[in-house]
C-alpha cells in the first residue's frame, strides 16, 4: 500500500494495520491475549510503500469479505490523506477454495477451435439504441466478415427499444446462420446484469435458447452476484466479465485500488474473460498497468486462467502493437474499429481479422493492405493510434 498521512509513516501504517483486522480507537475490555494473534502486521516500509501481512484465519472464501478487510474502513480514516493499495498477493492455498473460472483461456479456445491467435471480437455499437433487429444485424454482419465474438455493452440491458429477450432470440439465430454459412464457431456475451434473481431469468432465457456465454458487469453487480453465480450449477456459460466503474476505484495513482487486483478478484470468483484495458487506445491504463491485469489474469495459481480482454479505442493499425506487447493469449475488442470501417461492419470486421492474420503471418500490414483492400480501407481511415 502506498500512503499519505499528517502522520509519520509508521504511525498511520500501525494505524491501519489496526483498523483493518483487530483493533479500534482506543483501549477495550474484551481484547484477550489470544486474538492478538489476529492482528494485521506490518512487515516492510519504504518511504510511503508499506507491506501489510494479515492471518489467514480471520478470511473466508469470499470477495466481499476479502474486500472488507483489506480495503474497508481504512479508506475513511482521518489519519489517511491518500490511500493506494498497489498489489495483493494470496497464498495458494487460500486461492485453491475459490471455484475460479470454468472454462479459462483453454476452454474457450477449445469451444471456439481457435488454438494460435488472439480470438478478435466486437462490441455492437452504438452501445444503445439499436432496436434488437438491428443489432443481431449488425451482430450478422460482424461475424461473417470474420469476427469470432459479439459481446452487448455495459449498459445494454432490457430496454424498451432491445428488450432482453427478443435480443437474445435475434441474435443468437443470426449466430447459427454465420455458422452454417461459414463452418466457423462464433459465440455472443448477453449482458445479464441486473439485480441478482432478474439476472438468473435472463440467463435462463439464455440458456433455453442455446446462448453459450454471459456477459456480467463485475463491478456495478458486485462480487457477492458473481461469486453467487458461479455456483448456479444449470449454467455452464462462458462468463465475459466487463470492468464498467472500475476506474472510479483505479484511475488515481495515489488513492484506490490497482485494476490488476480486481482482475485477480474477477479471475478467483468465476470469470472467464476479463477486461483489462489495452495501452494502445482511447482508455486510461499504460503498458505496465495492462501487463500486471494480465498477469493477475493468467499467473500459475492453481486456478484456470482468464482470457484477458483488450478493448477501447482499438482498430486495425494497432493490432501489430498489442500483439507483439501482449501476446496471442488475449481477446481484442473493436467497437468504432470495426463498425466505423469506411465501407460498413462487415468490411471493417474483415479488416480486423486480415490485420491479425498479418502479424501471426509476420507480414507488415501495409504489406498485407496491398492485396486485403478491406484493410487497406482501414488503414486509410486510421492514419495512426488515435485517428
Amino acid at each position: 500500500m502506498k500512503i499519505k498521512s499528517s502522520l509519520s509513516v509508521r504511525e498511520a501504517a500501525v494505524r491501519l494495520a489496526a483498523e483493518s483486522s483487530i483493533g479500534t480507537w482506543t483501549d477495550i475490555s474484551t481484547m484477550k491475549p489470544e486474538i492478538r494473534k489476529l492482528a494485521a502486521k506490518i512487515f516492510e516500509i519504504k518511504e510511503d510503500v508499506i507491506k501489510v501481512a494479515y492471518p489467514l484465519d480471520i478470511f473466508e472464501p469470499s470477495i466481499p469479505q476479502i474486500l472488507a478487510d483489506v480495503a474497508g474502513n481504512i479508506f475513511g480514516m482521518l489519519d489517511v490523506d491518500e490511500l493506494r493499495i498497489e498489489d495483493i498477493i494470496i497464498p495458494s492455498k487460500f486461492l485453491k477454495q475459490f471455484r475460479g473460472p470454468s472454462h479459462g483461456i483453454d476452454g474457450v479456445r477449445n469451444m471456439m477451435q481457435i488454438k494460435d491467435r488472439p480470438l478478435v471480437g466486437t462490441i455492437i455499437k452504438p452501445k444503445i439504441g439499436l432496436p434488437y433487429k438491428d443489432h443481431a444485424r449488425v451482430a450478422f454482419e460482424a461475424w461473417i466478415g470474420g469476427i469470432d465474438f459479439v459481446k452487448d455493452d455495459e449498459n445494454l440491458t432490457n430496454q424498451s427499444f432491445n428488450p432482453f429477450k427478443e435480443r437474445v432470440i435475434e441474435t443468437l439465430q443470426a449466430l447459427d446462420r454465420v455458422e452454417t454459412k461459414t463452418g466457423e464457431k462464433k459465440n455472443y456475451a448477453a449482458n445479464i446484469s441486473a439485480p441478482y434473481n432478474e439476472m438468473l431469468e435472463r440467463a435462463d432465457i439464455l440458456k433455453d435458447h442455446d446462448g453459450k456465454c454471459a456477459m456480467i458487469d463485475v463491478i456495478t453487480c458486485g462480487f457477492s452476484a458473481v461469486q453467487s453465480f458461479i455456483t448456479e450449477e444449470r449454467f455452464n456459460f462462458i462468463l465475459h466479465g466487463h470492468r464498467a466503474m472500475h476506474a472510479a476505484m483505479t484511475r488515481n495513482p495515489n488513492h484506490g485500488i490497482h485494476m490488476s487486483m480486481l482482475a485477480l478478484l474477477s479471475r478467483m470468483c468465476g470469470m472467464d474473460q476479463f477486461h483489462v484495458g489495452a495501452a494502445f487506445g482511447k482508455m486510461e491504463g499504460d503498458v505496465e498497468e495492462v501487463t500486471r491485469n494480465i498477469h493477475s489474469c493468467t499467473f500459475d495459481c492453481g486456478l484456470k486462467k482468464t482470457f484477458p480482454a483488450c478493448s477501447g479505442g482499438l482498430h486495425p493499425r494497432v493490432i501489430p502493437d498489442i500483439i507483439e506487447t501482449f501476446g496471442k493469449d488475449i481477446i481484442i475488442q473493436a467497437g468504432g474499429g470495426v463498425h466505423g470501417h469506411p465501407k460498413g461492419t462487415t468490411a471493417g470486421a474483415t479488416a480486423m481479422r486480415q490485420a491479425v492474420d498479418a502479424v501471426m503471418d509476420g507480414v507488415s500490414l501495409e504489406t498485407h493492405a496491398k492485396t486485403h483492400e478491406e484493410l487497406a480501407g482501414a488503414l486509410q481511415k486510421w492514419k495512426s493510434q488515435y485517428s
